[in-house]
């Protein structure tokens, strides 16, 4: 199992907060990868921000492109207008759900198309 994988998988449970950096506070799907990976977090963005390409390029300064699933930083279209965040996991995703209000394991493949993945370590 890779560091970030172990990491995301140790975050279950921290509850869901909105621009959140912190476990002990709470943690948004951007706040869930910077805690995985080590790596600094954009703030200021809103609940639902749809570019793509805007949100492709700010995770290919901080992150390569490719790799595996497992510890990969994985970007989504959870739907219309609202992009999201996961680390891939050998039997599925960790991620910060805002309707469970915490951080969740989903096991399987996610049900949002996928958009691009990105490894979450080197």
């Amino acid at each position: 199992m890779s560091r970030v994988e172990h990491a995301a998988r140790a975050l279950i449970g921290v509850r869901f907060r909105l621009h959140g950096r912190d476990p002990a506070h709470g943690l948004d799907c951007v706040g869930l990868v910077a805690a995985a990976t080590g790596r600094d977090a954009p703030s200021g963005y809103g609940w639902r921000s749809g570019h793509a390409g805007r949100a492709m390029a700010l995770l290919d300064t901080r992150f390569s492109r490719g790799g595996a699933w497992a510890g990969g930083v994985l970007l989504l279209r959870a739907g219309p207008g609202q992009l999201h965040l996961a680390i891939g996991v050998a039997d599925g995703i960790v991620h910060a759900d805002a309707a469970l209000r915490r951080v969740v394991w989903r096991p399987g493949t996610p049900p949002w198309p996928l958009l691009g993945c990105w490894k979450g370590e080197g």
